[in-house]
């Protein structure tokens, strides 16, 4: 049986350097993924880069764009948006900060600063 997105609980977390997304569903099954520093850096530019107004960008286009596996694109993407660093409109991504980058890696830090 599949469990539904809404019956997921997410978590994200540091370990080794990587920011690491655990979600666990209720059927108990759980399924970690992870990003690098500098893929998320990579990401967090990218969304910087990305004006507030007009097409925006998505996970397909950053991961080509920056030669990045998807997973490491999805993580960052998901804990950016999780810490409202993302406006996503019509599945497409824009900057809900004056300076996401900068934003971005506070929250990264912030998290790598959280106790066990």
């Amino acid at each position: 049986m599949r469990t539904k997105l809404q019956n997921r609980a997410v978590q994200f977390r540091m370990e080794d350097g990587c920011l690491v997304r655990v979600a666990s569903g209720q059927d108990g099954r759980t399924y970690t993924h992870r990003t690098t520093r500098q893929a998320f850096e990579t990401v967090a530019h990218a969304i910087a880069d990305t004006p507030a107004q007009g097409d925006g960008t998505t996970l397909t286009a950053i991961a080509r764009q920056e030669a990045l596996a998807y997973t490491q694109v999805n993580v960052s993407l998901e804990f950016m948006k999780e810490r409202g660093l993302l406006d996503v409109r019509h599945r497409r991504c824009y900057p809900a900060t004056q300076d996401t980058y900068l934003d971005a890696m506070v929250e990264f830090h912030a998290l790598a600063e959280e106790p066990g």
